[in-house]
């Protein structure tokens, strides 16, 4: 298993809840992680992502109320935690937690197999 996500889980609206995300993955090779999510019949979208660095993106519909972190010091990235606070009913969706990283000199994405999270009263 290269991603383990976990948190995930039903909440109601208002509430908050923290997801968090390891990688196996080579951590000198790993440039990004972050999370998108995806609902039935819409394209994937962007929730949050950060550089090894620390430099966060966000997605519009989720500034100012999700905060994405990672669990490494230095210049390195292999866990990264979503808190979510002022959770809405359209922030329902299956997150997926990603890394992005470099081997042999390519770029490629891996992919964990996504987490439910369930936003109502």
């Amino acid at each position: 298993v290269q991603l383990q996500a976990s948190g995930g889980g039903l909440v109601q609206p208002g509430g908050s809840l923290r997801l968090s995300c390891s990688t196996s993955t080579n951590i000198f090779h790993n440039t990004l992680m972050g999370w998108y999510r995806q609902t039935p019949g819409k394209q994937r979208e962007l929730v949050a992502i950060l550089t090894s660095g620390g430099l966060p993106t966000y997605g519009t519909s989720v500034k100012g109320r999700f905060t994405i972190s990672k669990g490494n010091a230095e210049i390195v990235i292999n866990t990264v935690h979503l808190q979510m606070t002022n959770l809405k009913p359209e922030d329902t969706a299956v997150y997926f937690c990603h890394v992005g990283l470099v081997d042999n000199g390519q770029y490629r994405v891996v992919w964990g197999q996504g987490t439910q999270v369930t936003v109502s009263s």
